[in-house]
Formats: C-alpha cells, sequence, structure tokens
C-alpha cells in the first residue's frame, strides 16, 4: 500500500491552489481523476462557455452595427467553427493542467475514480493508498429531474450541449436560472429558436423582482420564448418534431415541440460516489459534505473543497476554500463565514452582484437604504449604445456600510468587484462618495448613485 502526505480527489480549480501551496513544502502528493483533469471550469463551465458567449456577442454586435453606422457585407455563423474554437481554448486550459499534474515529480496522479475505504485510506481501481492529509474536491453534476419520459429522449446537459456539431434549430431549455440564461442567450445569437420553461414566478429566483425582471427584458427583446410557472409535465419523442415537452400553465397542459431539450434544473453533489461512511465522513440532507469554518470535515485530516462542500458553486469560491485550508496549515485565521458572496450572470449585458440582495437584507433586519440607476442615465453607457439594465446599491443606514450590489449593465461583472473590495475594507460608504474615478466611464458613476440613498420599508 503506498502512503503519501497529502491526497487530493479530483481535479478542479481548487487543486492547482492546493498544489501551488503544498508542493514547496516538498511533500509527496496523490491526486486522483476519473474524468477530465481540470474539473467543470476548464472542461464544460466557464473556459467553454465564456468562449461561446464571446463568439455570440461578436454575431450579436455585427447585426447590430448599422445601429452605429456601420454596414458591414453580412452575417455567417458558422457552427462548426464557432465549436472548434471553443474546443480550442478548452483543449489549452485542460492540456496545461494535465502536463504540470504528469510531469511535476511529487506528483502521481492516478487516472481512476476515487473513494473510501476507511480512515485516511483511498481505492483507486483495484489498488489502495493512504494519506495524511485527504482533501475531497469532486465538484457536482447536473441534476436530473424525475420525470416521465426523460429516459427515452436524448436530452442534454450543460457537458454534452457542449459536444454539438450542429446548431439546434429550436433549444427548449428546462430551468430558468444562470446556466440556462447563458445558454438561451448564446444559441438565439447563433440563430436558434430558444423556449425557456420556468416553473417559478421569476426566472433567477435567487434575485430581487427587479432585477429578474430587467434580466427577462433583456432576453425576451433578443427574440428568447421565456414561459414563467410553467411546469415540465412528460417528454417524448416524434419523428416530425424532434422532442415534444408537455406543460402545464395555469391549469392547462399544451405541447412545446423543440430539436433538443437541455436539461438546467440545479446541480448536486458528487458525494454519494466516494463511499463516505467507510470513513465517517458526514453529509447534510442534500449530500453536501458537513464542514467547519475552515473547511474541515466531521473527520481529522480530511478537508472538503469547491461544491461538494455546498459553502459555494463557483471556481472563484473553490479557490478561496483552498486558501483557506492552505491559511489555516499556516497558523492562520481566514474563515468561510467572512467571505461575502459575490457572483455574476454572464449573459450580455451581465449581472454582477455582490453581499445580500435587497430581499434578504429586510428579511434579516437592515434597516436597508436603496439607490438605483439605469444605464440610460449613464453617459458612457449612452455613448457605447449599451443602455439596458441598472445598478443597485444597498447601505445599512445604522452602520453606513454598504450591504450589497446589482450591476446589470455592460461591465458589470467587473464593476461589481470594485464594490466587493470595498465591503472588505470594511470602510463606510460616505468615503467611497468621495472617490474620483476616471471619465467616461461606467463605474464612475457608481459613487454618485449614492446621493439617491433612500429607505426601504419591507412592505
Amino acid at each position: 500500500m503506498q502512503t503519501y502526505d497529502h491526497i487530493i480527489l479530483g481535479t478542479g480549480q481548487a487543486t492547482g491552489t492546493l498544489l501551488g501551496g503544498l508542493l514547496p513544502s516538498g511533500d509527496k502528493i496523490a491526486v486522483v481523476e476519473g474524468n477530465l483533469v481540470g474539473g467543470t471550469c476548464v472542461n464544460t463551465g466557464c473556459t467553454p462557455t465564456k468562449t461561446l458567449v464571446a463568439s455570440a456577442r461578436v454575431a450579436h454586435v455585427v447585426r447590430r452595427a448599422p445601429d452605429y453606422g456601420i454596414h458591414p457585407g453580412g452575417l455567417d455563423i458558422n457552427f462548426p467553427e464557432v465549436m472548434a474554437r471553443m474546443n480550442h481554448v478548452r483543449g489549452d486550459s485542460h492540456s496545461g493542467m494535465e502536463k504540470w499534474l504528469t510531469t511535476e515529480e511529487q506528483i502521481t496522479l492516478f487516472r481512476s475514480w476515487g473513494s473510501f475505504e476507511g480512515p485516511g485510506q483511498i481505492r483507486v481501481g483495484d489498488e489502495i493508498i493512504e494519506g495524511d492529509q485527504i482533501y475531497i474536491n469532486v465538484g457536482a453534476r447536473p441534476r436530473v429531474p424525475d420525470l416521465p419520459g426523460l429516459d427515452d429522449v436524448p436530452w442534454l446537459d450543460n457537458a454534452r450541449l457542449l459536444d454539438l456539431d450542429v446548431l439546434p434549430e429550436h433549444l427548449i431549455i428546462l430551468g430558468g436560472s444562470y446556466i440556462g440564461l447563458e445558454f438561451s442567450q448564446i444559441f438565439r445569437r447563433f440563430g436558434s429558436k430558444v423556449t425557456i420553461l420556468e416553473q417559478g414566478s421569476q426566472i433567477v429566483f435567487r434575485e430581487d423582482e427587479d432585477v429578474a425582471e430587467a434580466v427577462n427584458s433583456i432576453l425576451t427583446d433578443e427574440g428568447i420564448d421565456i414561459l414563467l410557472e410553467t411546469k415540465a409535465i412528460e417528454v417524448c419523442t416524434q419523428s416530425h418534431a424532434g422532442i415534444v415537452v408537455t406543460v402545464e400553465q395555469t391549469g392547462e397542459r399544451t405541447e412545446i415541440e423543440g430539436s433538443h431539450l437541455l436539461i438546467a434544473a440545479g446541480r448536486v453533489p458528487n458525494s454519494d460516489r466516494l463511499n463516505l461512511d467507510a470513513a465517517g465522513i458526514e453529509t447534510d440532507d442534500r449530500g453536501y459534505i458537513v464542514v467547519d469554518d475552515h473547511c474541515r470535515t466531521t473527520v481529522d485530516a480530511v478537508f472538503a473543497v469547491g461544491d461538494v462542500n455546498g459553502k459555494g458553486a463557483f471556481t472563484h469560491t473553490s479557490v478561496n476554500d483552498a486558501e483557506i485550508v492552505l491559511d489555516l496549515t499556516r497558523g492562520g485565521s481566514r474563515r468561510l463565514s467572512d467571505r461575502i458572496p459575490t457572483y455574476a450572470l454572464f449573459i450580455d449585458p451581465a449581472l454582477g452582484r455582490v453581499g445580500l440582495t435587497e430581499r434578504e437584507a429586510l428579511s434579516q433586519g437592515y434597516n436597508v437604504l436603496k439607490a438605483t440607476r439605469p444605464m440610460s442615465r449613464i453617459s458612457r453607457a449612452k455613448e457605447m449604445g449599451e443602455t439596458k439594465g441598472f445598478a443597485k446599491l444597498l447601505v445599512d443606514a445604522d452602520t453606513d456600510l454598504i450591504l450589497g450590489a446589482a450591476i446589470l449593465g455592460p461591465g458589470g461583472d467587473e464593476i461589481v468587484n470594485m464594490f466587493a473590495a470595498y465591503m472588505y475594507s470594511g470602510r463606510p460608504c460616505r468615503d467611497y462618495r468621495k472617490s474620483v474615478l476616471i471619465h467616461p466611464t461606467i463605474s464612475e458613476l457608481m459613487p454618485w448613485i449614492l446621493d439617491t440613498l433612500e429607505p426601504v420599508t419591507d412592505d
């Protein structure tokens, strides 16, 4: 039985951060991966999807070129070439990490699935290895709904969708949250008809109603059909129509015909594949591995980082998990509970979010002040011809600290980072108001928005 100082299960982005901190010690490290090296972000998440977002935006800008006095000869979307570009970009990222793992002398890469055989023991294929420290970084996978007929149709998830070589004629998307919305705009801009089926009363259900309505407007303006309070009842295939989804809306049943079906109904952790009971590692009622404020599981010397611990569902939170673990080994004090939620919805224009939503702030009893400004009132947005969306800032009236921000508009995914950094500083918003920022930019107006702060009541 081989023994290692460290065993890392999975090769998502937290693994690269862990290795960067562990390798200088000279320790012997085993990395176990039964799928593609790089995890979701590199292979089926951030890297390929944002590459497609970029191609889709170029198509959109070409269509809008006459609005700027530019008249190109025409638009020809070569879908195989679009996908080839995407595969090239994600292939470089995947192969770069794989080369690192296979050439670093301190690392042994096991190309197989791993599971616990006992405390401190991992079964990899026919072999059992031991580790002084074990790090679980196995991520999550798409949730498959209990939908009659689904097993009999060639449905897609976010991974299989990226393997298409023919543009869908009509893409039906089950689920109106982040993954579904990003793909909806991508494929609509490539020329597909797109229909989103959302069971709830709004898309992106975690966001405030005003944000959800603005996102809805942006997508529907581009020709995407969004059906709210619409429940999928069953699916089937028909030779003349491809895939047929039977839905129920306001008590009535109808059929929606499409060429392709994307299931974007959330994600579930891969903890069920690890035989955690053999090591005594606990999970919660949703299957996420229970961890403390430093990503330690209920078993000594075993950590869980990334999506599998339920403390974040993003690459940046996974990387931060790894940083917290490394900080703990160095006697530091970084904690999960100190992390401010920060994320983006990468439609175009993007939604950047940090901190609390208005609904969350009110429910937690804060004395909330709110300020908003539409992009149509920001000079740089008008100059760019990108006036959809708005900015919303939330402030605690009792402490003058920023509680949260939503920036839906050009550069929203970048601008929100400015608020995140300021919130970590713990400085009052009146100091932020003194900032002198570059003109003409979208972000320069953010401090000025604070002049319009008004009390919010929970109606």
